[in-house]
């Protein structure tokens, strides 16, 4: 028997009407919990410029949606994304984030519950092709002159190399910086995800006159899976639960 059946049992015509419309509007809210995730400009991932904030974002809003949930997302500087999301009041976590098992949780860290991953970008090197990076093993690597980002996790033994002083790292405050260096020769490389790299050659102007200039060097360091990193608290917990139920049911994830 439907609601408006029963309840026409008891309330006759628009008083039955009436109160399903009652019913239904006190439901609503309770069924739609709002969650808060700081995150970063890093287009075509995750960018207020972006459609639906980027193909990051809208995997995430799509994901508490499927959940019954909502998503609220802020975009921050990417050291100040971290802080928010894992310490700022409000804010369940933040993302995207790449793996790494000192920050992990329920490993070693204390920083992240992470997400199941629900994106991949192919990370590596942008270099001059006039001025190739020839390496197929890290060691290759051995007092190049590469550009980080500050803040950015790349892969464990690469950024072990930089602590060690064996590869000369130089850190910039975003991956523009970074192209900027290469495309004028100021750095033998630096570290970027392809698809960044070709977003920052189609949409920052002064990057145009090097399109054809620069490239990704082969092999890519890595296949990088992408992973909220929601914050260690009751919160944080509740959250990734909401969050991974609705990715579950995703096609394709």
């Amino acid at each position: 028997m439907s609601l408006r059946a029963f309840l026409s049992l008891f309330l006759p015509g628009r008083a039955a009407t009436l109160s399903l419309a009652l019913v239904l509007f006190h439901a609503g809210p309770a069924l739609a919990e709002t969650f808060h995730l700081a995150s970063l400009e890093w287009p075509p991932y995750a960018s207020a410029r972006e459609k639906d904030g980027g193909t990051s974002t809208r995997i995430l809003r799509q994901a508490f949606d499927a959940a019954g949930a909502s998503l609220v997302v802020d975009f921050l500087p990417w050291e100040r994304a971290v802080v928010s999301g894992t310490t700022g009041a409000g804010y369940v976590g933040y993302g995207p984030e790449y793996y790494d098992r000192s920050l992990d949780a329920e490993v070693s860290g204390t920083r992240c519950l992470y997400s199941r991953p629900f994106q991949r970008g192919p990370l590596g090197f942008v270099m001059r092709r006039d001025r190739p990076l020839e390496w197929q093993d890290l060691p290759d690597l051995v007092g190049k002159h590469i550009g980080v980002v500050s803040g950015y996790m790349n892969t464990a033994a690469f950024d072990g190399m930089v602590v060690r002083g064996t590869v000369r790292a130089e850190t910039a405050p975003d991956d523009v910086t970074n192209v900027r260096k290469v495309a004028l020769g100021r750095l033998d490389a630096a570290v970027i995800d392809s698809n960044v790299l070709d977003y920052l050659l189609q949409t920052v102007p002064d990057l145009a006159p090097f399109r054809t200039a620069l490239t990704m060097s082969t092999p890519l360091l890595a296949q990088k899976e992408l992973f909220v990193c929601f914050r260690n608290d009751a919160s944080g917990r509740a959250a990734r639960e909401v969050f991974n139920s609705g990715l579950a049911s995703l096609p394709g994830q």
